[in-house]
């Protein structure tokens, strides 16, 4: 039975850019997204909670999250949860809907966004060519136990190359365009 399994490889690179995407949407570009507060996990009700399961995030304008919380006992530790998230966001309290503008960002933060926007890239260039890597060995086992001739290799390689070139071209494509929304605000 051949090793080789080309949906695996394309599976496997695809979950390479899904987490890429989710790393870019975590990062502040000074542009409300309602990703923006998913790392944020609040303590109630003796335990640490997504934000997400004790309210609702919206972006009613272009620079202004809002947060609906569900049970008004929680809106202070929402509140204290997001200004402890490190995400440079104020929380003021209207009730129990908390708006969260989002400031400007400065030139210094752009850039330093912008070069992390590169290491996500490059973290994510390394696993698709680990998958690669996987890849190429699986059709090298395969032709080892000669279940695979030498011009069936070739081509599978070819093949496998072909899919790690159109995932690198996707994720660079990605990077350059979140850079280009960080630097150009």
């Amino acid at each position: 039975m051949a090793q080789y399994d080309k949906a695996d490889l394309e599976r496997r690179m695809n979950g390479a850019i899904e987490a890429f995407k989710g790393d870019l949407s975590s990062l502040r570009t000074g542009r409300a997204n309602v990703t923006l507060l998913d790392p944020v996990v609040v303590e109630v009700y003796g335990s640490n909670m997504p934000l997400n399961q004790v309210a609702t995030v919206s972006a009613p304008e272009p620079r202004m999250l809002s947060v609906q919380v569900w049970d008004k006992s929680n809106v202070t530790p929402v509140e204290k949860a997001i200004r402890n998230a490190g995400l440079g966001l104020n929380p003021i309290s209207d009730g129990q809907m908390l708006r969260l503008p989002i400031p400007d960002l400065t030139e210094e933060r752009r850039k330093d966004l912008a070069k992390l926007v590169s290491q996500y890239a490059e973290k994510a260039r390394v696993a698709v060519r680990n998958v690669r890597r996987d890849g190429m060995d699986m059709i090298k086992a395969d032709e080892n136990k000669k279940e695979i001739g030498e011009d069936d290799r070739k081509r599978l390689e070819t093949e496998v190359q072909k899919l790690t070139d159109e995932t690198v071209k996707t994720i660079d494509d990605a990077a350059e365009a979140k850079e280009k929304e960080i630097l150009t605000q």
